[in-house]
């Protein structure tokens, strides 16, 4: 959400913010620390490694095939038409092509929201 409310691709941490507001509004503050991790490490690269109770890890391995378009799938069906057309994207991964040609042009400075 921040990347829209803040306009800015450095949108991670104005993400965390709204969550947090919207958890603690909800009664829910107790997620905040698996729910900001989440956002914070969706965009990782490698594993993630921390409290391997939370949903960071199956979150952020759906984020990279929903990314790819079933491209990466971590052992899942590779056949992921099914979700996409019940969830288009609205043009989200459009927007997302811009992106990866922007990361592909300037490899060793990354989009702030990508973690190794």
């Amino acid at each position: 959400m921040g990347i829209w409310t803040n306009g800015t691709f450095d949108y991670l941490q104005p993400s965390v913010m709204l969550a947090t507001n919207y958890l603690v509004q909800s009664g829910r503050a107790r997620w905040t620390p698996e729910i900001s991790t989440m956002i914070l490490e969706h965009h990782k690269i490698s594993r993630y490694r921390g409290n391997q109770t939370w949903l960071v890890e199956p979150f952020r391995r759906a984020d990279w095939a929903d990314v790819t378009r079933g491209l990466i799938t971590f052992g899942l069906s590779r056949n992921l038409h099914q979700v996409f057309s019940r969830w288009p994207s609205a043009g989200f991964h459009k927007r997302l092509q811009l992106e990866l040609t922007q990361l592909r042009a300037h490899p060793l400075n990354p989009l702030p929201m990508v973690r190794l």
